[in-house]
């Protein structure tokens, strides 16, 4: 059953100046989620703001929260058990800013420059929320705007389904981490019986092309069957830290 969402009160913020002829430079804003994750999104005209959208899925606390366009950190803030909770704003110039709030964690910090479908934080159910879910909000010179992702207007007053098509072919970005500090061995397939042809070092960054579901590790980052191809071959996903234990990248 879809959980119902409380509104939230609108935290202040200084819109930028615009020139007239900047306000046709909108990004091409994707869905704040990695690629090819389904989530329901909900409008509705007693939200705060009204053109804000809910994002919602099974089992969503903890999942991660990317960046729906490339820009600016400009707020990392938390409003305790009120309005927004933790909340991450992003300026991607032209008068456009995003919001993303009742994060359980924020991965960002003021004036950080991030890349579309970085990550920036994971769902949660901070502030004035009732359950786990991502408040999300595009703005135009200090004005909620109705959504738009890929260029298509999100669906207003109700709720449908979205897929994400964020970062598509690019990859998602992952640490490698093992408790003795030693190195993950790559291989050939999803599996540790499969031919070794590589490795990576504790605390490298990977870029995970796609997933798999291969054999069963414990690891660094919890017990999984997912695999992580980076390229070169696989390595479990027990050792690839990417703030989410499920799938986050496209399917292999």
């Amino acid at each position: 059953m879809r959980r119902v969402l409380v509104t939230l009160l609108v935290a202040p913020l200084v819109g930028l100046a615009l020139t007239p002829g900047e306000a046709a430079a909108a990004p091409n804003f994707q869905l704040p989620f990695p690629c090819n994750q389904v989530w329901e999104g909900q409008t509705r005209t007693n939200h705060s703001p009204a053109n804000s959208v809910d994002f919602n899925r099974a089992n969503d606390d903890g999942d991660p929260v990317v960046a729906s366009a490339a820009g600016t950190v400009t707020r990392v803030a938390n409003e305790g058990a009120t309005s927004y909770g933790r909340w991450v704003e992003i300026d991607h110039g032209g008068g456009w800013r995003t919001r993303y709030a009742h994060l359980s964690a924020q991965r960002v910090s003021v004036g950080q420059a991030v890349k579309l479908g970085q990550l920036i934080g994971n769902v949660g159910t901070t502030g004035g929320s009732t359950g786990p879910h991502l408040h999300y909000e595009q703005r135009l010179n200090g004005a909620d705007q109705k959504a738009k992702f890929n260029g298509v207007q999100a669906y207003y007053w109700g709720t449908r389904g979205y897929t994400s098509k964020n970062s598509c072919g690019t990859g998602v970005t992952g640490t490698v981490g093992t408790d003795s500090g030693a190195p993950v061995t790559i291989r050939s397939g999803p599996s540790t019986s499969k031919s070794a042809v590589g490795s990576v070092a504790s605390g490298a960054s990977v870029t995970i092309r796609c997933q798999v579901k291969g054999e069963t590790i414990t690891g660094k980052y919890g017990t999984t069957d997912l695999w992580d191809n980076i390229g070169s071959g696989y390595v479990s996903d027990a050792y690839v830290y990417t703030g989410s234990d499920g799938q986050v990248a496209p399917a292999c």
